[in-house]
């Protein structure tokens, strides 16, 4: 049963890793290595929160045989041995793998491979060479910090150098890396994710807020548009410099196929000019300076890319939003889209969701879900603040997850210790995580959905995801009582903190640190509960939604309107694509109607024909029938040339043509 837990976890985790890998990645541009190694550090730091509960319940029937063995009692009358029970010698393999290899993608691969993926270079070498010259200031930094961590221990008489306390000093250097940085963002997410949920449920300012990000959305596109037009100006320069026959011209034609398919069209290659390119002496650009172009390209096309479907989608949105305000006070109580999707209905929309149905969820049911649902991540928000300011007090026991755990335990019940540990944990990782999704640090890292993250962004939250799991799991242990190096508990440890080493090897980390800076959750949850970096950010110039401001109601009016434009512009293109719907449907009835009597007529004078041929009738009645055939069907030919040339003629673009051909016919 325990294989079967442990298989079944690493499938589930595999495809949600590969399901968030799609909605972010494009399976069909990007490069493989790149959505590897992203998968692969998706896939491991998803797999550590899964498994963690495991290893817990593990540790603790673990724990219940040690204590029954010291003191003589039979174990099956006592202990009983979990569900999910995995054997002994497997999990500190299992964690030694995922870890290191998390950390050899984190600090060694994925910074590689961002420089590779941003490299202007056209070939491979070349490529590898600008990722090894970025990255040599970014390793010689960490060597720094590793350097003087082992001078430290160096210098301290208490301790000893040996091949395990290195790998503990690389260790905890690593982890208070990462605990630095997941306060930070988890300070952010205890309050922002229930105050989302909570604005969710107000739609005047969910929709305020559409607005303004689509006053911020036209300017970024507008600047994307303008962005794209100049690098394309430089590359349509580069390309009429550079002809046929010069030895860069396989650089410029590796730069026309990044760039969008008109611009390839309007910039095809000169092949009417065979002069030789060093005839006239004129300056052209370095191989370098090609590089930086190559660079230019690819960063432009994707942000132009990003911010067409952006808009569409956020125009879909508000749309959307504006619907429901107007079903609102709707006496019907159907929902009705101002524009209905052209495919046909499934078989969920006729039958399940209905007109009726999703009235009454988006007007009535899903604002109050919202508002549930909002109030039970405040409770869980508060829980975690304060398990975290208390978890150092082992008597008595403060942090509520600690005490939930102790009182499962005294039970056995796995169920509800594997289940408590995997929402507590779950909580933390998805307001860690979802804060990782959100931050946008200018156009340098941005995680945009459909399709449209680039490679870079896509292997820095592989990297950040690496750098935070293990430190986020080791403050999960150590709320629930479960690290003995926090805790001062003398109990059996956990396998992942096995591997972990002692951290009293740096002991004003492990005493210090690990303990009194999570405090500073509460000073970051207050500090963004009253959005002072949003303030402080739009001090600086920076545009934020901020309630009573100006410039934010400004934004407002203005997105308002261009939605209004947009709305209006869908739909001349709705109504135009209906009567052009209704033309056809028209004109194809008719079609069919005056084609079917022109049968029907020469079916008759065909059948008139054939009875030409009974008794008391001669040869030259047959033959007079076969002529008046003959003449009846061109003057149906002569009638609809006519009418054709008539067409024609009063259009006005055709007349002169017309009219030749109806000479010509004439004649006939």
């Amino acid at each position: 049963m325990s294989g079967v837990a442990l298989a079944l976890e690493v499938v589930v985790v595999f495809f949600l890793a590969l399901f968030l890998l799609h909605r972010y990645g494009d399976f069909r541009k990007q490069h493989r290595m790149v959505l590897f190694a992203t998968l692969l550090a998706w896939f491991l730091c998803f797999l550590i929160v899964f498994i963690l509960p495991l290893d817990v319940s593990t540790t603790i029937y673990n724990q219940c045989k040690t204590d029954n063995q010291a003191h003589l009692v039979a174990i099956k009358t006592i202990c009983q041995k979990p569900w999910s029970y995995i054997p002994d010698g497997i999990l500190p393999v299992f964690w030694r793998v995922v870890y290191w290899t998390s950390q050899f993608l984190t600090w060694l691969l994925i910074p590689f491979m961002q420089s590779y993926a941003r490299s202007g270079g056209f070939s491979i070498s070349g490529k590898i060479k600008t990722a090894l010259i970025e990255n040599a200031i970014y390793y010689g930094t960490y060597l720094l910090i590793f350097c003087s961590l082992l001078i430290y221990v160096a210098v301290t008489p208490k301790l000893h150098l040996s091949w395990s306390g290195l790998r503990t000093i690389g260790i905890t250097a690593a982890n208070t890396w990462g605990l630095f940085l997941l306060v930070l963002l988890l300070g952010y997410g205890l309050v922002e994710i229930p105050r989302t949920y909570w604005r969710a449920s107000c739609h005047g300012q969910l929709l305020a807020k559409t607005y303004f990000k689509a006053a911020k959305l036209m300017t970024e596109k507008a600047d994307a548009e303008e962005n794209l037009e100049d690098v394309m100006e430089d590359v349509r320069t580069v390309n009429e410099t550079i002809k046929y026959n010069h030895p860069l011209r396989k650089c410029i034609d590796t730069i026309l196929k990044k760039c969008p398919v008109e611009y390839q069209e309007k910039m095809g290659r000169n092949m009417d000019d065979y002069e030789d390119f060093d005839d006239k002496g004129n300056p052209y650009p370095s191989k370098k300076s090609l590089v930086k172009l190559h660079k230019q390209v690819i960063y432009a096309v994707q942000r132009h890319n990003r911010t067409q479907v952006q808009w569409q989608i956020l125009l879909d949105k508000a749309f959307h939003l504006e619907d429901v305000a107007k079903n609102e006070s709707s006496s019907t109580h159907k929902f009705v889209h101002s524009f209905p999707s052209a495919e046909p209905p499934g078989w969920i929309s006729k039958y399940l969701y209905t007109p009726t149905v999703e009235w009454y969820w988006e007007c009535v049911f899903r604002r109050w879900c919202y508002r549930v649902l909002a109030v039970v991540l405040c409770v869980f928000s508060a829980a975690v603040v304060w398990s975290e300011c208390t978890f150092f007090s082992t008597q008595p026991v403060l942090s509520l997850f600690a005490v939930f755990i102790q009182l499962a335990e005294r039970d056995y019940n796995y169920v509800y210790i594997e289940m408590a540990c995997f929402v507590t944990i779950f909580f933390l990782c998805y307001c860690v995580y979802s804060t990782v999704f959100r931050i946008r640090v200018f156009n340098y890292y941005y995680l945009a959905p459909h399709h449209q993250t680039d490679a870079y962004s896509l292997q820095f939250s592989g990297m950040l995801f690496c750098r935070l799991t293990p430190p986020l799991c080791l403050n999960f242990l150590g709320v629930i009582h479960m690290d003995s190096t926090i805790s001062h508990q003398t109990r059996q440890p956990t396998a992942y903190t096995s591997i972990m080493g002692s951290m009293q090897v740096l002991s004003f980390i492990a005493n210090g640190f690990y303990i009194y800076y999570p405090m500073l959750i509460v000073l970051l949850c207050i500090a963004t509960y009253f959005s002072l970096g949003t303030r402080c950010l739009n001090l600086l110039g920076f545009q934020q939604f901020v309630g009573e401001n100006d410039l934010t109601s400004d934004l407002v009016d203005e997105g308002r309107e261009l939605i209004r434009r947009e709305r209006r512009k869908r739909q001349r293109t709705e109504d135009g694509e209906s009567r052009r719907r209704e033309w056809r449907e028209r004109y194809s009835e008719q079609r069919e109607r005056y084609g079917g009597r022109n049968r029907s007529a020469y079916s008759e004078l065909k059948e008139t024909d054939g009875s030409g041929t009974d008794t008391g009738r001669g040869e030259e009645d047959s033959h007079g029938h076969k002529t008046l055939l003959q003449n009846a069907l061109s003057w149906k030919f002569s009638r609809f040339t006519l009418d054709l040339c008539l067409c024609r003629s009063a259009g006005g673009h055709y007349l002169s043509t017309s009219a030749s051909r109806a000479r010509i016919f004439d004649d006939v």
